[in-house]
């Protein structure tokens, strides 16, 4: 049988940092807690925690904190049945899901909102490229995940959630400088370029849609949605960005796209643990609203209520 209070301890060190940190999140002494850890690995004997700043798991370490957070979201929903409180030394209950900056910037925070108004329950997200939040279910680091990968997980389903629309932009004075002669494949090759990190393809797809070309000038990585939007506001470099944040823009004349119309969309899918809870369904829901109301619907493509 697995020693849950240990295991506890284990998703609790992960996901603070620290053995210290943990300690405080479950009321115990750093003592406690790791002895308790130590007594797991030797009875499974296998490392679950590389000790650093911060802690990290192992393989197996993910693979059981996966399991402690089903079987937690499991004894959530049967808590009320049976009259039962939270009980002490447990970390607090989360639901771990993944997510792209530039839809945490744009239309998923409606969904948190609408969640929250009927929930407690606390979310813990991670950011990642829309095409790699799929890996982190896989994994089993989170339960839910907006991805633009349709592809099947196992456990999981996917549904469509809409088109986030990107536009390629950048402001009038870099226009000026970089493309007095127009917007060309040339060109685009000098031009100094935003990127998110080194797995953002936007930029690059987006050049071979439309100039024949993905060789880049000089880049820029700012992986930040916000500080994206204000460094081509600044003058910079171009990018690509979310049609929702730089439509204002655009409209006031603070820039400029390269040319006009030709935009790039991105699918994007909401991929959910089948696990029978009430928090995985009301947070889908939620989502899927959000969804419908503010990301484009393809006809033909419309997420079904």
């Amino acid at each position: 049988m697995i020693d849950y209070p240990a295991l506890a301890a284990v998703a609790a060190i992960l996901r603070e940092g620290s053995f210290e940190r943990a300690a405080g999140a479950l009321r115990i002494t750093p003592s406690a807690i790791s002895q308790r850890v130590r007594g797991l690995e030797e009875r499974l004997g296998a490392i679950l925690i590389v000790r650093g700043q911060p802690c990290r798991p192992t393989d197996l370490g993910r693979a059981l904190v996966a399991h402690f957070d089903r079987v937690q979201m499991l004894e959530a929903d049967l808590a009320p049945v049976f009259g039962h409180m939270p009980d002490e030394g447990m970390p607090p209950l989360t639901l771990k899901v993944a997510v792209n900056a530039d839809s945490l910037a744009t239309w998923f925070p409606a969904a948190l909102a609408d969640f929250g108004v009927t929930t407690n329950l606390a979310i813990h997200l991670t950011l990642d490229d829309e095409g790699h939040t799929a890996e982190r279910l896989r994994s089993g680091e989170v339960l839910a995940a907006v991805t633009a990968d349709p592809g099947a997980v196992q456990g999981c389903r996917t549904v469509p959630l809409g088109v986030l629309r990107y536009a390629a932009c950048a402001s009038p004075g870099f226009v000026a400088r970089h493309f007095p002669g127009g917007v060309t494949a040339d060109a685009l090759t000098k031009a100094p370029q935003l990127r998110f990190d080194n797995r953002d393809m936007l930029q690059a797809r987006w050049m071979a849609a439309f100039h024949g070309t993905e060789q880049a000038g000089p880049v820029h990585r700012v992986p930040s949605t916000h500080a994206f939007l204000d460094l081509a506001l600044a003058g910079l470099a171009w990018g690509m960005q979310p049609l929702a944040l730089a439509a204002p823009h655009i409209d006031a004349g603070h820039l400029v796209e390269l040319p006009p119309g030709r935009r790039l969309d991105i699918d994007l899918y909401w991929t959910v643990s089948r696990l029978p809870v009430s928090s995985l369904r009301d947070l889908t829901r939620a989502v899927r609203a959000a969804g419908r109301s503010r990301l484009m619907q393809p006809p033909g493509n419309r997420p079904q209520p």
